[in-house]
């Protein structure tokens, strides 16, 4: 069992002080738009990753008219209980705290309480370029294997370093042959330990989310999911030079496991160029649902699902379905937000789950 038990906001986005305290597995969350119904799905999330789940700067997420901010989270895990706290200060330095403890890398902190997300915007993962289908596989990975994490790290650390060289190289007519040569080795020995690890969990990924798209759906739709990486038919220390006087000249690195992607079809077309609205979310949920379900499965507990207006995703049939499949049929703690507090209070009423109530 995994719960948060309570919550306390100090000066984040439109909260400038307030507790939550959760009753039930199941929250459900009501009140217009701009009352902070997201704003407190997002603090959960930042005591998970250290940041927000809207890639905001921290001087975003602090509440207008003043400085820094604060969350603190209250954790029941099996028979322990745990607390994280999060601090922006004044000056901008940020704080993560286990137990009282400081982390002195807050990666060393990615996985222990995971979470996922699904929000109104995360449709740019079926339909946005492929940065988006890489960072949601990145952050699915880093929750389940620190190496990765760390191997990421220091993948788009020598990315940098290389595009600077390149554009140093641009500006002065000069290539450094020597330091060149370093970051490639560097480059091609962290992107080919992310190219097999993708590789492998993709295995897995791909075809549960497939299962779960049936699922919701009701059929298949010639729905196919695949992985592409430049890897898969280049060694990546040949493809480097290769592509060496194109870098030059594009003063970037223009091939690598930072273009990789899982390419989505329905048939023998894009599936973002044929599909309907509602296969886009039902592939979004399954997509998100699969990484909920792996996540349990490697964690031997569920993660917190936070799922912020999904209400309008979702016809009632498919939502019924979704509520009774993570309410009824998992163990795992669900917050869901919604501007009609009897739509949800009706929708949650149907799974015969005790729920609580809370209205902003």
């Amino acid at each position: 069992m995994f719960r948060l038990s309570e919550i306390t906001l100090v000066q984040f986005r439109n909260y400038l002080q307030q507790s939550f305290h959760f009753k039930e597995r199941i929250v459900g969350i009501c009140g217009q738009n701009g009352t902070g119904k997201t704003n407190l799905l997002d603090a959960i999330y930042y005591l998970s990753f250290s940041r927000s789940y809207f890639t905001r700067p921290d001087a975003q997420n602090v509440h207008h008219g003043s400085s820094g901010l604060r969350i603190q989270g209250h954790y029941i895990r099996g028979e322990k209980t745990m607390s994280v706290i999060a601090i922006v200060r004044e000056t901008g330095k940020k704080e993560l705290q286990l137990d009282g403890e400081p982390y002195k890398k807050f990666s060393d902190h990615i996985g222990k309480m995971p979470v996922v997300m699904i929000a109104p915007d995360d449709v740019e993962l079926i339909s946005g370029p492929g940065e988006e289908r890489r960072k949601f596989l990145d952050t699915l990975l880093s929750q389940l294997d620190h190496s990765y994490l760390q191997q990421l790290i220091n993948y788009q650390k020598i990315l940098q370093q290389r595009n600077s060289l390149l554009k140093q190289a641009a500006e002065s007519g000069h290539v450094d042959e020597t330091l060149l040569s370093i970051l490639n080795d560097q480059l091609c020995d962290s992107g080919n330990f992310l190219y097999h690890a993708r590789k492998d969990f993709l295995t897995s990924l791909l075809p549960l989310a497939f299962t779960i798209y049936e699922r919701i759906a009701g059929k298949s739709d010639s729905l196919s999911l695949a992985y592409y990486s430049p890897l898969s038919s280049n060694d990546f220390k040949e493809l480097l030079q290769i592509n060496r006087a194109k870098d030059l000249a594009l003063q970037r690195t223009s091939s690598g496991i930072h273009r990789d992607d899982i390419i989505l079809s329905m048939g023998d077309q894009l599936f973002k160029s044929e599909a309907s609205q509602g296969q886009r979310k039902s592939l979004l949920f399954a997509l998100k649902l699969a990484e909920w379900q792996i996540l349990k499965e490697k964690k031997g507990f569920t993660p917190i699902l936070l799922l912020d207006d999904v209400f309008e995703k979702l016809d009632d049939a498919r939502m019924s379905q979704l509520l009774q499949w993570v309410c009824t049929e998992s163990d795992g703690q669900v917050f869901i937000t919604d501007t009609h507090p009897e739509r949800l209070k009706q929708q949650l009423t149907g799974t015969k789950v005790p729920f609580q109530m809370i209205t902003l």
